[in-house]
């Protein structure tokens, strides 16, 4: 996986593209990730302990991975992420301007 919860990804195609957010969720299984203020979806909830009110939620729905590109914010744009190693430590960088993704 190129990306990390944490992240700040830009995403680049569907509904949401262009709009950029941090990664809330990796789904490593469903090959999917969360991204806050993208994808936001009405969920109707019957009233309970947590939400005693019920209603209507607004929350964030999974997007698919390939739909996002891990964004460089030293930079100002989106890259590719390649790896190297430093002091003994596999590190990810973005590939157009060379800056470490990974602290």
């Amino acid at each position: 996986m190129f990306v990390k919860k944490g992240d700040t990804v830009k995403v680049i195609s569907g509904d949401n593209k262009g709009k950029i957010g941090k990664v809330l969720k990796v789904l490593v299984s469903d090959n999917r990730v969360v991204v806050e203020g993208v994808n936001i979806i009405s969920r109707h909830t019957r009233p309970s302990n947590a939400n005693p009110d019920g209603g209507i939620i607004k929350k964030e729905a999974p997007i698919a991975i390939s739909n996002v590109m891990v964004y460089d914010t030293k930079a100002s744009q989106v890259s590719r992420v390649g790896y190297k190693e430093e002091n003994g430590k596999k590190v990810r960088f973005a590939k157009k301007s060379g800056n470490l993704l990974d602290k």
